[in-house]
């Protein structure tokens, strides 16, 4: 659903509704992302009292109006709108989905898990955002690219009715577990959960910030990318096939990168991913011509991959079953209003320093939060 929109809403916004100034155009990703994080928050919440199931199920009902809300668009305030959905339905499902994946995979391959489920979501971001890029060059903007929609969220929703089993009870079992062990015994109050994972916790809040920036740099990359390479005289086919090519390696690498933070820690593949997320977006913005651009997105994608397992695996570790989906839901909160920054920050800079100045600002910005990720944090992975 997410990839539908990478590659054409941009050129959609400046083609067919006439939006000049960025801040406009990125109000799209704006949206979504202080929608979708307020939905991450609940998700946790609604996961912990009445099981995960019930909330998956609600995200896709969600989910099925944003498609034909864009397809018949008159403004630019209707695409605006079906990003409100879309923000609730990827934080009421894919909050639920990570959630029951930590709760299936146990300590020993809780990374390799986080892995499997990233590179399913993030390399059909790619597969969708190259596709619908296809679709528009050889037919339109619209309607066409957006029946994908309609048939993504109509399998989502089946899927999760049909196929779907709970799967709380294996997290009673597992905090059930470590009560025998030792582990202390209580569950702390809704705000003393976001307390601890926003700034309380040095492990919890250093990769709460990380989350925060990573999704900063993904939100710009969303908005300003497919900007950038237009302005450098990339047609639609060849911006969807470099809009898929960060989430490619980002979906892909993740297979390899989930299970390495399983071996060798989290601590230091959050830290150094970043740094290699800094160093592929200050290449695009001072590329000007297809290579650069694309060894910009390979080098942010690896450096994203790296990352993102890893920052779930790492609440996992730190949290205790009785309270994760809820320390999930608080750091989704805080990681995917990062997409609201994102694009505030880069519209508002863009607009009055340029694209590359907008892209080199979020450069700098991703290689300071690494740097807090390498001051900050401990290892979180217990080894026996």
């Amino acid at each position: 659903m997410v990839g539908i929109e990478r590659s054409i809403l941009p050129a959609l916004a400046q083609e067919e509704f006439h939006l000049a100034e960025r801040t406009a155009i990125l109000s799209f990703i704006a949206v979504f992302g202080v929608t979708k994080a307020v939905a991450n928050y609940f998700a946790g919440r609604f996961s912990d009292r009445w099981g995960r199931k019930p909330v998956l199920v609600a995200g896709w009902l969600v989910a099925l109006p944003t498609p034909f809300l864009i397809m018949a668009a008159p403004s630019w305030e209707w695409v605006v709108a079906a990003n409100v959905f879309l923000g609730i339905s990827q934080g009421l499902t894919w909050s639920t989905a990570v959630i029951m994946k930590i709760d299936l995979a146990g300590a020993r391959n809780r990374g390799l898990a986080m892995g499997i489920n990233e590179f399913a979501g993030y390399f059909a971001v790619a597969l969708a955002a190259l596709a619908t890029g296809w679709i528009a060059a050889t037919y339109a903007l619209r309607p066409e690219p957006f029946y994908l929609g309609v048939a993504f969220a109509m399998t989502g929703l089946l899927l999760s009715i049909i196929a779907v089993r709970e799967t709380s009870g294996h997290a009673s079992l597992e905090a059930e577990d470590r009560q025998a062990n030792g582990s202390p015994v209580g569950t702390p109050g809704a705000r003393e959960v976001f307390g601890r994972v926003t700034w309380n916790d040095p492990n919890l809040a250093s990769v709460t910030q990380a989350g925060l920036v990573n999704n900063l740099n993904d939100g710009m990359a969303w908005g300003l990318f497919p900007l950038l390479f237009a302005a450098a005289g990339h047609g639609l086919a060849a911006i969807g096939a470099l809009a898929a090519l960060y989430p490619g390696v980002w979906g892909l690498g993740q297979l390899l990168t989930g299970a390495l933070s399983d071996k060798i820690g989290r601590k230091w593949l959050i830290a150094s991913g970043m740094w290699v997320q800094a160093a592929g977006i200050a290449l695009t913005a001072v590329a000007t011509g297809g290579a650069g651009f694309a060894a910009g997105a390979v080098l942010l994608g690896a450096g994203t991959a790296m990352v993102y397992p890893t920052l779930l695996a790492a609440i996992g570790d730190v949290a205790h079953p009785s309270w994760r989906a809820s320390a999930v839901g608080v750091y989704r909160l805080w990681r995917d209003l990062g997409y609201a920054f994102g694009a505030i920050l880069g519209g508002v800079v863009a607009d009055h320093l340029g694209l590359r100045g907008a892209v080199a600002l979020v450069a700098a910005l991703t290689f300071i939060s690494g740097t807090i990720v390498a001051l900050r944090m401990q290892e979180t992975l217990r080894r026996k």
